[in-house]
């Protein structure tokens, strides 16, 4: 029997037993730090800077001579296009002033970031639509969400002659040009020979659609620019 050890006593060549405590009892001089990290006015003190700088620059305009114009000296404004100081409202106006652009242009980029999609070659979205049924193919190039959904682009493939095509109308404007093949195609009363780099753009509310296939594949883009 070996003799009894205080509780709190280590065994060489054991680990000693540590026993759990709230994270709470921490003192703070073991508490984690936070990574620092840029705040939303360097953000947009870095924004600014850019978009004054990019201003500037496409005016023409020395440091020196724009510094003049606004009223500042060359080193502030030095220092604003190295985002290294926070300008007043006043000197943001001036500046836009001398720049000849609105204010809100020295601000482009600062807000939350924007939707993008990307559509590889050959994968966009297969979609079905009044046309399908007569040999029309749809590939649907990408689409944004919510209130950003004001463009539509579409890949259409026509590959099978009929003798009967829809006839298309909807809300926007429509763009649609010619990538391979020749078609007839009808806008309202108007018809239009089209070959590879044609283009057409036109209301959509009048009656539009291919009348007449005359090479195949026909394959063309077209961009539908609904209203807000």
């Amino acid at each position: 029997m070996t003799a009894d050890r205080p509780a709190d006593q280590d065994v060489p060549g054991t680990v000693a037993e540590v026993s759990p405590r709230p994270l709470g009892s921490l003192e703070p001089a073991h508490a984690l730090q936070p990574v620092p990290r840029e705040t939303d006015s360097d953000d947009l003190e870095k924004v600014i800077a850019a978009r004054a700088r990019e201003h500037r620059v496409l005016k023409g305009l020395t440091i020196s001579a724009l510094a003049r114009d606004v009223g500042i000296s060359k080193a502030m404004l030095s220092k604003i296009e190295h985002a290294q100081t926070s300008c007043s409202l006043s000197i943001l106006k001036r500046l836009a002033a001398a720049l000849e652009i609105p204010v809100t242009a020295l601000f482009r980029g600062a807000d939350a970031d924007r939707e993008a999609v990307f559509t590889p070659s050959g994968q966009g979205a297969l979609i079905i639509r009044r046309g399908s049924h007569v040999g029309h193919l749809y590939r649907l190039l990408g689409a944004l969400r919510g209130e950003h959904k004001r463009l539509e682009p579409l890949l259409c493939t026509l590959t099978e002659a009929s003798e009967v095509f829809p006839v298309f109308q909807h809300s926007g404007t429509e763009f649609l040009y010619m990538l391979e093949g020749m078609m007839v195609y009808v806008h309202g009363d108007a018809r239009y020979e089209m070959r590879p780099g044609d283009s057409l753009t036109f209301d959509g509310e009048g009656p539009h659609g291919p009348e007449r296939l005359v090479q195949l594949p026909v394959v063309f883009l077209t961009i539908t620019a609904y209203p807000q």
